[in-house]
């Protein structure tokens, strides 16, 4: 899975659980609470589609310093190498 695949389903993830956002507002550099509205509970429910789509476990750390959707991308692509 490349980098541009990743992003295509981290993208569709994220709009499915922010429903204000529209898949084109979704950019890497995008950031999920000052760009995109996210709270605290939108960013724990991203992170747990996340785990559930891509079959991996994001853990404590990694899930904390997650602030845009390059930090996503980047962190899937790291786990499943």
């Amino acid at each position: 899975m490349n980098k541009n695949e990743v992003f295509e389903k981290v993208g569709m993830l994220i709009t499915q659980q922010l429903k204000n956002c529209n898949v084109e507002d979704i950019k890497m550099e995008t950031r999920l609470i000052e760009d995109l509205g996210a709270d605290s509970l939108d960013v724990v429910e991203i992170t747990f589609a996340i785990e559930e789509e891509f079959k991996i476990q994001v853990d404590n750390d990694a899930a904390a310093k997650i602030q845009k959707v390059d930090d996503i991308v980047n962190y899937i692509l790291e786990i499943k190498k």
